[in-house]
């Protein structure tokens, strides 16, 4: 029994070694992106993320909870457009986003809050390709405790299905705009 005991003990310090020591050797941020080649020229794709106007008409998380309320506020586009949501869904929760950077035409960078559950930027970035966009959308969080650090391995897995099903909306809206003028 003591002998059962004892490796109970060392296999219990040895998965707190690894948790912690594993933990500290993991990256402090946690980065995505997905890209799509959308056949519309970049100032019509631009017009689409510059604000949150028409985000619903292309967001891949409205579809979670239909009667969360959305607010907007400052411009209606550009720096300081910024856009808050409420839900009692549990999944979709609180939280606002704000435009931080603006390259018309080319470059849109966001302040997210989740509230509790933390901060992080989104990203935009379009390139003319011919008479396309090369579009980009990225994802950038800071992973302060070892917590976090653990739970960045799972983001890929959380958000990257979510901006492939946003790219593809934004992809097939920019276009029916792009052919019907």
């Amino acid at each position: 029994m003591k002998k059962l005991l004892k490796a109970i003990v060392w296999v219990l310090a040895a998965l707190v070694v690894i948790f912690v020591g594993g933990g500290y050797l993991l990256p402090n941020e946690v980065t995505l992106q997905r890209q799509t080649v959308i056949n519309a020229p970049p100032n019509k794709v631009f017009a689409l993320v510059d604000g949150y106007k028409r985000f619903n008409e292309w967001s891949p998380w409205v579809e979670l909870d239909p009667k969360a309320v959305y607010t907007f506020e400052g411009p209606e586009s550009g720096i300081g457009a910024k856009m808050n949501w409420a839900s009692n869904d549990p999944g979709v929760g609180a939280g606002s986003q704000v435009i931080r950077e603006h390259v018309p035409n080319s470059h849109v960078a966001v302040d997210l809050d989740f509230g509790e559950m933390g901060k992080s930027q989104a990203y935009w970035d379009l390139m003319p390709e011919g008479s396309s966009t090369s579009a980009t959308w990225g994802f950038k969080m800071k992973l302060d405790g070892l917590m976090d650090r653990w739970f960045g391995l799972l983001m890929e897995r959380f958000i990257g299905p979510d901006y492939e099903k946003g790219l593809a909306k934004l992809k097939a809206l920019a276009e029916k705009e792009a052919v019907s003028g």
